[in-house]
């Protein structure tokens, strides 16, 4: 039996790692004897577990006090949060589980649940009472993407542990040490401080899920992780990364000691820096660390005047005011349904079919502004009105499709922010348009939401987002992810000023969106929502192996679960956040 795995290009004998290939270095990242969070445990002093849980996917982020030597005269207590991807490093011990189904199911591919997150955000509040400094170790492939996840409100569960982290009363670090893939990386990285190991990677989408997207086949994937930039030495070179922590010898599945000696230099180097005993302090930290991260363009008013104008996607009836149904109508009997849909009744369940769940149009940013602010009233914000996309990665066609898509929608990005009135009543609005590149959640997204939430809180108006949108936009590669937290900390800071933050909740909103802005404030779910969580339905599907439930991740399966605050039509949306705001 072989006591070690390896690499393809491992076997060809002594590698030189700028030479291997992109998608090679990501193979790297997740070698299975790379150390794991309980490895690295071993620097600190007396580390006992907490929160610990029978629930479905607790063990895969681990918690433990523990105290750290800083230097030879002082040691902190620290709260340490591990994503733990799988049960061991130790290839030998790891092929004996492999035959043990109930091992290999409890680790759950090392995809983090709801459980998982539940228990981060425990910690990180328990360390604000104890006073411990929070150091976090990230290692996933990202969250679980099943229905059992998505109903036990994962989505929010990793908005609640980004919210808890910009929130946290202590300081905080997270070191990425192996692979950290998408939303379910983010929900931990959104710290003071972000260290990664040299042959780590931090990406907002997997090469082979890239590649299908990109190229429509899972075999270009080399090709898609170039495009991406997803090793972590690429990320310090974009500023997502504080430093790279150097595996001396070499990767560290082969000299684990040594790099965990590195990191432990590298933690004594980086947590007297970010020790503070002024809360207040240590949230001003927060806002200016923030307010740096991302990149956009500026362009000139004559060029969005240019492009920037009102496009409705709501159907034109017919002169009887009806529409032609869609084909494929049945109800859950099996009847196939011909007759014309009249325009009023449609209109006022979101352009959803009453009879089979279809939806005719989503409408656009244009549409649910006339939904929502009353007439007239809208008021672009000229500090966000100039702000466009940045092409950072140089990725494939992406400044194309930016050019095609403004047409089409009329934007110059997915979001647009202003002033306006709800019944009178004065706010600060972003909405975002599914239209523009699937509302994608962008570094200009973050940063419009960061000067918009400048605006309320000094203009002392309230902060009304409407959200929709997917993932992280994989065209701006991880920087896109970690303009996530910004949003986060754009709001607490719209909340710390006294002012209301609501959200509209539109579809679809999944990923990034949901985690992000999605999660916060007062949250209004259109009624007739769907395609609302974090994973796509889609992706369940082929993830699983099977087909998910008829109302899955619709408003109504999501308040059946427990997930709804406000459930609103399209025609008491406007009266409902009014009513919140004068509560």
């Amino acid at each position: 039996m072989n006591n070690h795995f390896y690499l393809p290009f491992e076997r060809k004998g002594k590698f030189i790692y700028e030479k291997l290939n992109e998608f090679e270095k990501y193979q790297l990242s997740f070698h299975p004897e790379r150390p794991k969070y309980l490895d690295y445990i071993d620097v600190f002093n007396d580390p006992e577990e907490c929160f610990a849980s029978e629930a479905p996917g607790a063990c895969l982020i681990q918690t433990h006090r523990a105290k750290f030597k800083i230097n030879r005269e002082s040691e902190i207590p620290v709260m340490l949060i591990g994503q733990q991807a799988g049960p061991t490093s130790n290839y030998k011990e790891l092929r004996k589980m492999m035959k043990i189904p109930e091992i290999m199911s409890k680790w759950n591919n090392g995809m983090p649940t709801p459980a998982s997150y539940e228990r981060a955000v425990q910690a990180i509040r328990s360390a604000n009472t104890e006073r411990r400094t929070i150091i976090i170790f990230v290692d996933t492939p990202g969250a679980d993407p099943t229905e059992e996840s998505e109903a036990g409100g994962i989505a929010w569960r990793i908005g609640d542990t980004i919210h808890a982290l910009v929130e946290s009363t202590v300081p905080t670090l997270s070191v990425i040490i192996n692979r950290a893939c998408s939303g379910g990386a983010i929900g931990l990285t959104g710290c003071d401080v972000t260290l990664a190991m040299e042959y780590s990677t931090y990406l907002v989408i997997t090469p082979e899920a890239c590649s299908s997207i990109l190229f429509h086949t899972r075999q270009r994937a080399n090709e898609a992780a170039e495009a991406s930039r997803i090793t972590s030495q690429e990320g310090f070179e974009l500023g997502i990364v504080d430093e790279l922590i150097l595996e001396p010898q070499g990767p560290a599945h082969r000299y684990p000691k040594e790099a965990i000696q590195a990191l432990c230099e590298s933690l004594q180097k980086w947590i007297p820096r970010i020790q503070e005993k002024n809360v207040d302090t240590l949230f001003n930290n927060r806002i200016e660390r923030w307010s740096k991260i991302g990149h956009w363009e500026t362009v000139t008013e004559e060029k969005v005047s240019k492009t920037q104008k009102k496009i409705s996607l709501l159907p034109i009836p017919d002169s009887h005011g009806y529409l032609k149904r869609h084909k494929g109508c049945y109800t859950e009997d099996g009847v196939h349904k011909y007759d014309p849909v009249q325009i009023s009744r449609l209109s006022s369940t979101g352009y959803v079919c009453e009879t089979c769940g279809y939806r005719y149009i989503r409408p656009s940013l244009w549409d649910l502004m006339d939904l929502m602010l009353d007439k007239g009233t809208f008021v672009e914000h000229q500090n966000t009105r100039l702000i466009v996309d940045k092409d950072i990665l140089g990725f494939p066609k992406y400044a194309e499709k930016l050019i095609e898509v403004r047409k089409r929608t009329g934007l110059m990005t997915a979001m647009i922010t202003g002033d306006a009135s709800i019944q009178e009543i004065e706010v600060v609005f972003c909405g975002a348009d599914f239209g523009f590149l699937g509302a994608s959640f962008c570094m200009s997204t973050g940063e419009k939401i960061w000067r918009a939430a400048d605006i309320a809180i000094q203009m002392k108006k309230p902060l009304v987002l409407q959200a929709a949108g997917g993932g992280a936009r994989m065209h701006e590669g991880c920087s896109s992810m970690v303009s996530i937290p910004k949003a986060h900390i754009a709001i607490s800071r719209v909340e710390r000023s006294g002012q209301k933050v609501i959200t509209l909740i539109t579809d679809p909103t999944l990923g990034g969106v949901a985690i992000g802005y999605g999660s916060r404030g007062i949250r209004l779910f259109d009624k007739y929502a769907g395609n609302i969580g974090f994973s796509g339905r889609r992706v369940i599907e082929q993830y699983t192996g099977h087909k998910t439930s008829r109302e899955f991740q619709t408003t109504p399966w999501l308040e059946k679960h427990g997930h709804t605050n406000y459930v609103v039509t399209p025609q008491n949306i406007r009266s409902t956040v009014a009513k919140i705001l004068t509560e």
